[in-house]
């Protein structure tokens, strides 16, 4: 039996990337196949991969921070902490094979492996490589990446173009009607009514949120359509308390969207942030989309570098069979959402980003 661990997290983004691969290590290999995640203590792996059915460890690691904080003092300990944990975890479950999918979770994990002669594997979701990633690649058997272009980062020799792994429920076929109706029910939306899926990522975006705050209640009252809106975890108790004894008919509201296939499904066009897993997923539904760039992020999240390009084909790895992206790339979708944005003019467009970027 091989005996994997998959480490990383945080955010969605390096979370479900991990996820995806171990459902396609259990498709593959069955029983003959032993699967432990490690994430850091508090974060949002934590909950999510073991109500998935996967055990994880969590590490006592902590990021660095960007100004000197009480806080940051206590990182070098737990940093510490996180490696000797690590190693007795890789030890004690007999790794065959450690992967990292970036997020400091990642690092004590990685480096212990590295040190103790286990092979290790990286995977950069992004056209900008993260900082965990770039430090742990010298010693990294494999870095799969979803971009060309990524020896400005990592050792040209290691690297495998194999876009970002996605979990199998993305699916662009079978019948499209029924799985729209399934999806409108699961939200507990109008069917006849067009449907904007506004996503801001796991933690959540402020400006979309500010965005919903401003015109929710003129999207109830006109009622030309309606929304789903992942508020983020950062922000459920902000939007709770914003909406409580508010009309909320035609918008449903979440933290977190479990079900994002059905989301995709019933959406019509979506607002979202344009992080990796986010771009990857939209290739692979054919969505129409309007693309809102975090205007505080360094260079690993403009939308333009990220999607690889304007004629970038899109950067999803298949591991299901029969999924593959729309021919053509990422691109036609922002055609087909300029109509939307014509249709739904009053609602505030998210390609001018000076009426969306009052607060980050």
């Amino acid at each position: 039996m091989k005996r994997i661990i998959l480490s990383g997290g945080g955010t969605g983004g390096h979370i479900y990337p991990a996820v995806a691969v171990a459902e396609a290590l259990k498709r593959r290999f069955g029983d003959g196949v032993e699967i432990l995640f490690v994430g850091a203590e508090g974060k949002m792996e934590m909950e999510k991969v073991p109500a998935l059915g996967y055990p994880i460890v969590g590490l006592p690691v902590a990021g660095l921070q960007r100004r000197l904080t009480l806080r940051s003092l206590a990182v070098p300990a737990k940093v510490l902490a996180s490696l000797v944990k690590a190693r007795r975890v890789i030890r004690r479950f007999g790794a065959d094979v450690v992967v990292g999918f970036g997020g400091y979770a990642s690092a004590p994990v990685l480096w212990s492996a590295q040190r103790m002669g286990i092979p290790t594997l990286i995977q950069e979701q992004n056209s900008y490589a993260g900082v965990t990633n770039k430090l742990l690649a010298s010693r990294a058997r494999r870095i799969c990446v979803a971009y060309e272009g990524m020896e400005r980062f990592f050792p040209a020799d290691r690297i495998v173009l194999t876009g970002n792994p996605l979990r199998g429920r993305f699916a662009a076929f079978g019948d499209a009607a029924a799985l729209k109706a399934e999806a409108l029910a699961h939200f507990g939306l109008e069917a006849g009514k067009p449907v904007v899926l506004v996503v801001g990522g796991s933690l959540g975006t402020r400006t979309l949120n500010e965005a919903m705050k401003a015109h929710a209640d003129e999207i109830v009252r006109e009622g030309r359509f309606q929304v789903i809106w992942q508020t983020g975890k950062y922000y459920e108790r902000e939007m709770d308390e914003f909406m409580r004894g508010r009309d909320a008919r035609g918008i449903w509201r979440g933290a977190f969207i479990e079900r994002m296939d059905l989301a995709y499904a019933a959406a019509d066009v979506v607002v979202a942030r344009s992080g990796a897993g986010t771009v990857s997923e939209l290739c692979l539904v054919g969505k129409a989309v309007v693309f809102v760039p975090s205007p505080i992020i360094r260079p690993r999240t403009p939308w333009r570098s990220q999607i690889g390009g304007p004629r970038s084909s899109c950067p999803t790895a298949r591991l299901s069979p029969g999924y593959s992206p729309r021919s053509g790339g990422c691109w036609p979708t922002m055609r087909y959402a300029r109509k939307w944005k014509r249709t739904y003019a009053r609602w505030p467009s998210p390609t001018r980003p000076t009426a969306w970027r009052t607060k980050y």
